[in-house]
């Protein structure tokens, strides 16, 4: 028996789209869960707006996501090659054959022909089709046309008055009748082969078991159908996934804000997040759970449960994954993260010492309890890094018992040091609780709100004493902020 194959085939033409991320995830889901194969083939032959930077980015971004292929480009496999425009010959060898077999012909009509019997149906409120002009042209008399010079393109011959039906996984039977799809063209004028021709022969040759996708793709079903049937391929079992909408519930597009797999790489989101959220667009994986790890993901997945009804993407629950597993991170991977948007904000100016990557990882796992993107943990240490020291109008009895008790004290690299100043400076001027901690944070921080004042201070008097040569940013300690507040009175 042959185990299960799945595959997943971007075109290289623009980032990848969380919709289309979505479809590699269930098809690696799929896969992984039922021990099959995972494929990637790359579906190049859009010559104009192919590039190889695109179908690198892809790789990357599947790459980040842990959607590790097990078989296709970079990678190889028993089928190759794993980019259709390597594939060429064997388009032009199964040409020849429907052609022969007379179960395609060449067809002839001029494209403004075509366009003007596609309108006069459109008005009179007909699917449009070909109407068969070229059908029963003999070949030999097709070749000796193509020969003089005449351009044409090769069309499939589709039965007559008949239904194709198929079982989709996700939706039940569907079916189409023979009458509303005409005659496809399998390979157009210039030698490109069309989509529905160039899947069939791939997916048939790579001998594909499951082909999942977007339910964009429903109406080509029953042409690739015939396909098989022409070439005699075993037909492949078919699930179409609802489209991932935006919250009016259109289409997600640039008007919904970040779409690609890279904008939400590049707003702070993990990886792990990013593909727990999509696995629950339009998929439930039971027992009123919905944060696990991939591999329990695959564990769970069955395309029998997921829904036909269109999934909506929701950044604010994306955000809330997120958090999770930012407090989840392991520090020293945090820290890692983190650095290039640290760096963005110019808290992190060079390379960075032992030491200040060892309080990087320190400080780093308590400012990421409470944000949802990477970016915010610079939020979170702008207090650390602020040079700027408070005007506001605060006490002077206890700006001077700050800034004396400072001076006298050991820099405050420990939250009991801390403790220890604030008790001196609340038996000093008989203020407590909010009275007291609320000016030490204005004066220190230069902001009303923040982290915990035991977790910021000690994060800015030991970045203070790093020094120029750790790759941070310059940081003013505690007792030279309070003395320059002093200074001011």
């Amino acid at each position: 028996m042959l185990l299960m194959r799945v595959r997943f085939a971007p075109s290289p033409t623009g980032q990848l789209h969380v919709g289309n991320a979505r479809t590699a995830l269930f098809n690696w889901l799929l896969a992984r869960g039922q021990q099959g194969t995972f494929i990637l083939r790359i579906e190049d032959t859009d010559f104009e707006r192919s590039t190889k930077a695109s179908e690198q980015a892809i790789l990357e971004d599947l790459r980040w996501m842990g959607l590790q292929w097990d078989e296709g480009v970079e990678v190889g496999g028993p089928f190759p090659p794993y980019r259709q425009t390597e594939r060429m010959r064997s388009y032009v060898d199964h040409m020849n054959r429907l052609l022969t077999e007379g179960k395609g012909y060449y067809c002839f009509c001029a494209e403004a022909t075509l366009d003007a019997h596609r309108q006069s149906q459109l008005a009179a409120g007909l699917p449009p089709k070909y109407a068969g002009t070229c059908r029963n042209i003999p070949l030999e008399e097709a070749r000796r046309r193509k020969a003089g010079g005449e351009r044409a393109v090769v069309r499939l011959r589709v039965p007559e008055g008949r239904n194709v039906t198929f079982n989709d996984i996700v939706r039940g039977d569907v079916t189409f009748h023979t009458d509303v799809i005409g005659d496809p063209v399998l390979v157009r004028s210039d030698g490109i082969p069309a989509y529905n021709y160039a899947v069939v022969i791939d997916d048939a040759l790579m001998k594909v078991t499951h082909v999942i996708r977007g339910e964009d793709h429903i109406s080509n079903t029953p042409r690739q159908i015939l396909l098989y049937e022409a070439f005699d391929y075993q037909q492949p079992r078919f699930a179409h996934l609802s489209l991932v909408m935006g919250p009016d519930h259109a289409p997600l597009s640039k008007r919904h804000g970040a779409t690609s797999v890279k904008e939400f790489r590049d707003k702070g989101y993990l990886p792990e997040a990013l593909v727990n959220y999509l696995a629950l667009i339009g998929w439930s994986p039971g027992q009123n759970e919905e944060l696990l790890p991939a591999d329990e993901l695959a564990r769970r997945f069955r395309l029998e449960n997921v829904s036909h009804a269109s999934g909506v993407f929701d950044e604010d629950k994306l955000a809330w994954v997120n958090r999770h597993y930012l407090k989840a991170c392991e520090p020293a991977r945090l820290a890692t993260l983190a650095e290039r948007f640290l760096r963005d904000r110019g808290q992190i100016v060079g390379d960075l010492s032992a030491a200040a990557r060892h309080w990087l990882v320190a400080v780093l796992p308590a400012m990421a309890q409470s944000v949802d993107r990477l970016p915010q943990l610079a939020d979170r240490l702008e207090s650390v890094f602020r040079q700027d020291v408070t005007t506001e109008a605060i006490e002077p009895a206890l700006v001077t018992a700050l800034a004396e008790e400072l001076a006298a004290a050991p820099r405050m690299t420990a939250t009991e040091q801390f403790r220890v100043v604030a008790n001196r400076v609340k038996d000093r001027t008989g203020l407590k609780g909010k009275n007291l901690f609320h000016p030490i944070r204005v004066i220190l921080t230069g902001a009303h709100v923040g982290p915990e004042l035991d977790l910021i201070v000690p994060a800015i008097d030991t970045a203070a004493d790093l020094g120029a040569a750790s790759g941070l940013a310059p940081v003013m300690g505690c007792r030279e902020r309070a003395a320059a507040v002093a200074g001011r009175r």
